[in-house]
């Protein structure tokens, strides 16, 4: 093994020890990364996903949209936001994750009559990375310029994780330099692109040991104005009763019925979890069939009085059939309910007074002798009083 393997080596053995999981979607080049990435032991703990974008066709369905330009700062930019959604529905609640995208116009057949060059981006909760570089022209032949390419997008996943290795670029002095950039994100920043869409969701990361030994989400979600004890008992007991389960509670910015959340009301929901020792994560989906896609393989803790409204038809157009496609959409997605008692109208119900369809029953699962007379509105009023 040559001296550049074996410092690559630990490199990767340095990012794959690193607490920060990704999603890498490569178009153009960089290709020898993920043979480098799986070859060292210990890939499943930080690589969630990646993909090669390389078709036309591939990159639109990725961006949802046609590029301004293949190979750009742009479009790397564009690659590495798509590729960060794809890494926060992936990874479990407290974990640190990036998106890593990489576009590059390398030696080919024909020949390119533009510059060889290759733009790498990792975009994470708080910033965006961005690496440029312009190789010289017949210098190397296409392996050669896929291997330093690989060797810049090793050095990205390096500074993102924190590795303090350095990674060995050999650059054709005076006519080659390796551009960096860093672009920071203010709270302000990050509020306005979850409400536009341009990312789906932003993490508040909780207790450190939420994500130990846990290989499935169960989610609450709620306004939580206030987090009390009654949500934080329920959520425990779900756990419980879903073994293995991680828990996180979760915040949408976007209401179907009311104005979207401020800034002002995010951060001080956020502060009563952090205070708590538990993880959230506000997203911008108020429905439920929307929170699946964001949360596949995931099970939602609900109260009677949700379950009653997810199985309604008047919610879904007086249609049952509409009901069912939309419930069904859910349960492909890998998703459940665990449903907890509450009081309805005057009088405590639980899941057997809910009539659930045969076709959906199986989704539906009572949480066993749990009730707490509690509940945020009330909280609030005593607090106001």
């Amino acid at each position: 093994m040559s001296k550049m393997d074996s410092v690559l080596r630990a490199v990767i053995e340095a990012i794959h020890s690193s607490p920060t999981q990704f999603v890498l979607c490569l178009s153009g080049g960089a290709s020898q990364v993920l043979g480098w990435l799986l070859s060292v032991p210990g890939a499943s703990r930080t690589v969630l996903e990646a993909t090669i974008p390389y078709s036309r066709a591939s990159m639109v369905q990725l961006l949802g949209k046609v590029p301004t330009q293949s190979v750009c700062r742009e479009t790397a930019d564009e690659i590495a936001t798509a590729a960060y959604n794809r890494a926060l529905k992936l990874s479990m609640p407290g974990t640190q994750v990036a998106g890593i995208g990489f576009t590059g116009a390398l030696a080919s057949v024909p020949p390119k009559r533009g510059d060889h060059r290759c733009h790498v981006s990792a975009r994470t909760q708080t910033g965006l990375w961005r690496y440029d570089l312009v190789l010289a022209k017949g210098y190397r032949d296409r392996y050669g310029e896929d291997y330093l390419t690989s060797c810049v997008t090793i050095k990205t996943l390096a500074d993102v994780c924190g590795v303090s290795e350095d990674v060995p670029l050999v650059l054709q002095e005076g006519t080659e330099e390796l551009r960096q950039a860093k672009v920071v994100y203010s709270e302000e920043e990050q509020f306005e692109q979850l409400l536009s869409g341009q990312i789906c969701m932003i993490k508040f990361s909780g207790d450190s040991n939420s994500t130990s030994g846990g290989t499935r989400r169960v989610i609450l979600s709620g306004s939580f104005n206030p987090l009390h004890d009654g949500h934080i008992k329920l959520l425990d007991a779900a756990c419980r009763l879903r073994e293995g389960g991680l828990p996180c509670y979760e915040i949408s910015a976007i209401n179907a019925d009311k104005p979207p959340l401020g800034l002002a009301d995010i951060k001080a929901r956020s502060k009563q979890f952090h205070s708590a020792g538990k993880p959230l994560v506000v997203t911008n989906q108020p429905y439920f069939y929307k929170k699946a896609e964001l949360f596949p393989d995931s099970t939602f803790v609900v109260g009677v009085d949700t379950a009653l409204r997810l199985v309604d038809p008047k919610y879904y157009g007086n249609s049952t059939d509409r009901m069912l496609e939309v419930m069904e959409g859910i349960k492909q997605l890998g998703c459940d309910f665990f449903v907890a008692g509450r009081t309805v109208g005057g009088t405590f119900q639980v899941l057997s007074d809910v009539q659930i369809p045969d076709k959906i029953q199986s989704m539906f699962q009572k949480i066993p002798e749990f009730r707490v007379d509690l509940s945020s509105t009330q909280l609030r009023q005593a607090a106001e009083r």
